[in-house]
């Protein structure tokens, strides 16, 4: 409805502009009943006004008769039709400056809703200095959706910046395409200033330590969540869990493997077996082998599971450990480990063991 009324808004302004420069009688009266038949929703009544009228190619009445047909189809929810009229009129150039000006920000928004985000830009880039805000909100959504999302981040980060009080989906914006495209900090110094805004917003906080956590920033992010903690703010385990694999996903194990030592530490996630092992293979994926290992032993003491048997033993040779990778391996088969591998694994083992054996012996010697 509102849009309608804009559009019936819009088209009275344009006559009453036209009148001020003669325009032909004929036309205007035709015009004029367009636009009060639209009102009233008769739509068929306008067409049939608009059609019965005709102007000289290249004159003002053609660019208005074709203004009025382009915002009844508008209205009737034909867009490409509206889209074709509406350029031509503004490729006539036969309009005023304060007209031409709202064909080109209405023909930006049917654009946009048909999501032809080139046109978009092309419409509206060449005004951006002085654009308002409806205006940025399309570039930064056309520039989005055409997958240029540092173009739209100055625009946004330039109204944000003139207008402090900018609704929270602003700030929620630029959080999210500083991160995209892993400007972290950036993205960081946006969420804080949304956390200020509501500093007991949990999710907040949570967004808030994961960007800490991308940008490697582990102690910052923990220390993030621990703020949140002793506010009274809690977080279920698996918001906590995506934490800890999101540092995995970012390829940054280290940071992943501290972040949950640390959660698990102060308590914000209950130690379980699963957790532990995650642990471990952060641990053995950020080339911490001792650390691993001590992790991997203390759980297959507890389960006797060949895996995490077989785990410790690889750990163990991979630091040149071999009758502790060995003494492994024997548990591991005896826990029920496949015994392809085992052989694999001890033919290995027994190979490098004797080989420093006769170098011990050579060097004794």
């Amino acid at each position: 409805m509102y849009r309608l009324l804009l559009l019936i808004a819009l088209c009275g302004a344009g006559v009453a502009q036209a009148a001020g420069q003669s325009v032909d009688p004929s036309v205007f009266r035709a015009l004029d009943t367009a636009q009060m038949a639209q009102k009233k929703g008769d739509y068929a009544a306008a067409r049939r006004a608009l059609e019965a009228a005709s102007g000289q190619a290249g004159s003002l009445e053609e660019a208005l008769l074709w203004r009025s047909r382009g915002y009844l189809a508008w209205a009737e929810g034909n867009n490409a039709q509206a889209i074709e009229l509406l350029d031509k009129v503004l490729k006539s150039a036969k309009l005023d400056t304060e007209l031409q000006a709202a064909e080109v920000l209405n023909l930006a928004r049917l654009n946009l809703a048909e999501r032809r985000y080139a046109q978009v830009v092309s419409l509206l880039a060449p005004g951006q200095a002085k654009a308002d805000e409806e205006v940025l909100q399309m570039l930064v959504q056309a520039y989005q959706g055409l997958g240029q999302p540092t173009k739209a981040l100055p625009l946004a980060e330039r109204y944000v910046q003139a207008n402090p009080q900018a609704a929270d989906s602003w700030l929620q914006f630029l959080v999210a395409i500083n991160a995209d495209v892993k400007r972290y900090p950036a993205a960081e110094r946006w969420q804080r200033q949304l956390l200020a805004r509501q500093p007991n917003n949990a999710q907040g906080w949570r967004q808030l330590a994961a960007l800490q956590q991308l940008s490697g920033n582990h102690a910052k992010s923990l220390a993030t969540l621990r703020a949140a903690y002793q506010k009274g703010l809690r977080f279920n385990e698996s918001e906590l869990d995506n934490l800890v694999l999101l540092a995995g996903a970012a390829e940054q194990p280290w940071q992943g493997a501290t972040l949950l030592a640390g959660m698990l530490d102060q308590g914000l996630l209950p130690l379980t077996a699963a957790r532990e092992e995650r642990l471990a293979l952060l641990w053995w994926q950020a080339r911490e082998r001792s650390q691993a290992a001590q992790i991997f032993r203390e759980l297959a003491e507890r389960s006797g599971s060949a895996k995490h048997w077989m785990n410790l033993a690889q750990l163990e040779m991979e630091q040149a450990r071999w009758q502790a990778g060995l003494d492994a391996l024997a548990k591991a088969e005896r826990a029920g480990a496949e015994r392809s591998k085992v052989r694999s694994w001890r033919n290995w083992a027994e190979s490098e063991l004797s080989f420093e054996r006769e170098k011990r012996v050579a060097s004794a010697g």
